[in-house]
Parts: C-alpha cells; sequence; structure tokens
C-alpha cells in the first residue's frame, strides 16, 4: 500500500513523481445526495469491530450490556469488504489496542469506563484473562466472523477518535486517499468521533448505516444520521454501496 507515495530512486537521480492513479469513479446512492465517489482515492475504516465491544465474552458483554446490536454489521461487513478490497479500495482496521501500563491515558478517558474507581475499567483482567482494549490481547482483535485479509492496515486508537495520537492520518495521506467508507461501532461514539475529525481534517466521509451498529438507544443512531447529513458528509448502505462497484 505504501508503494502509493513513494519516489523512483536511481543511482543519480530522484524522481518526485508519485505513481500515477487513473480515476475510477462509481456512482452511488446517498443522502443527502447522490455521489461520484473515486475509487482510486478511496478507504474503509472499520472501528472497534473487538471482541471487547462484539464477543458475548468480551468487556462491555461482561458488564451486562446486550452486545447483539454491536455485533450485527458483522454479517453485512463480511459481505461488502470482499467486493471493496477487489475494487482496490484499502480496508484499515481501527480498533481501541491501549498501552499495558496506560500511561497514555488521562483521567478523563479512564473514567468513562470505570466511573467508580471499582469497576473493571480499561487495562483489567477479564474472567477469561485477557485485558480489556490492550493491544495484542484478545480483547483488542477483531471479532470472530470477520475476515481479515493478509493486505488490510491495523491501527490502534485510545480515544473515542482514532485520529488523536495516532498515526491514522499519517497512513490515509500515505495511501492517497481522500475519501473515507465508515463502518463499525458504537457509531454514534467512536464511528461518529473519527469521522468527525476526519472531517475537519479535510477528508470527504460517507457513513455506510448498516455497516455501523450501537448499543445505545435507536435515537442516538438518528441523532448520527442527521449530524453526518448535515453538519459532516453523506449517508449510503452496503446494498447501494455495492450496487455502485464494478462487477
Amino acid at each position: 500500500m505504501t508503494g502509493r507515495n513513494s519516489w523512483g530512486l536511481g543511482p543519480d537521480a530522484v524522481d518526485l513523481r508519485r505513481p500515477p492513479q487513473p480515476a475510477r469513479p462509481v456512482e452511488l446512492a446517498a443522502l443527502p445526495q447522490r455521489l461520484t465517489v473515486d475509487l482510486a482515492r478511496t478507504a474503509v475504516v472499520v472501528v472497534d469491530m473487538q471482541n471487547d465491544f462484539c464477543a458475548p465474552d468480551g468487556w462491555l458483554a461482561s458488564s451486562g450490556v446486550d452486545v447483539s446490536a454491536a455485533a450485527a454489521p458483522a454479517a453485512a461487513l463480511e459481505r461488502a469488504l470482499p467486493r471493496l478490497r477487489g475494487s482496490g479500495v484499502p480496508v484499515v482496521w481501527l480498533n481501541w489496542g491501549n498501552r499495558p501500563d496506560r500511561a497514555n491515558l488521562p483521567p478523563g478517558v479512564r473514567h468513562v469506563y470505570d466511573p467508580d474507581g471499582a469497576s473493571t475499567g480499561i487495562g483489567d483482567p477479564l474472567p477469561n484473562g485477557s485485558h480489556v482494549l490492550e493491544l495484542g490481547s484478545w480483547s483488542a482483535a477483531v471479532v470472530d466472523g470477520l475476515t481479515v485479509d493478509p493486505g488490510d492496515l491495523h491501527v490502534a486508537k485510545y480515544r473515542m477518535s482514532g485520529f488523536w495520537d495516532t498515526p491514522l492520518d499519517s497512513v490515509l495521506r500515505n495511501l492517497r486517499v481522500d475519501t473515507l467508507l465508515f463502518a463499525g461501532v458504537n457509531v454514534d461514539q467512536c464511528v461518529l468521533a473519527t469521522l468527525v475529525d476526519a472531517a475537519c481534517l479535510g477528508y470527504d466521509v460517507v457513513l455506510v448505516e448498516d455497516l455501523c451498529g450501537t448499543t445505545s438507544p435507536e435515537f442516538c443512531t438518528e441523532a448520527t444520521v442527521y449530524n453526518v447529513r448535515q453538519c459532516f458528509g453523506f449517508t449510503t448502505t452496503s446494498a447501494e454501496l455495492l450496487a455502485g462497484l464494478p462487477a
């Protein structure tokens, strides 16, 4: 993937021209307007489809949360991602994977997940021995039912937004992409926070509604979809997206 942003090198000269990326435009139905998307300049960002948020024995489930809605996008993602890869669209898995020593976490972030100081918070052990949201652990791994391709990219995050204190922006710039398709959980929290920061950084953002889920009440999804269309970008569905892709 880094070959998209590379120089031509020789013993006596350097060619600063990047490899050409011929446009591969496709049209798809979206809201608030129909879109033409250049697949040569597009990536899909899959947020937090990991065991601690989606698995029945993960962190959220162990605290009594019904994670069925978080796991729900997996089936649609498993249908959509191979088609996107086949169309040359890079897949970026953006999972929460914190440092084992939690040295980069401010107290405000830790408090969200351990509000009384006595709960199972970030880095604490689960009954299965994994540590909550820890990089390299089962907790931070992509949930069963989703196929990860060797050519996919992985970025660990440590906040609701995947852009803070991470290499996500550098990875995307090296991919030379302008348009980001967003999927994952929770759509009203980490997906939205990352999407908003992407829009503020100048990326074109498209939320793929049925490739997202949340354990929050339904009105949170409704507000998220409204705000994405109103303030930040566009929304579509996987059916509309796949219909626009080359056969």
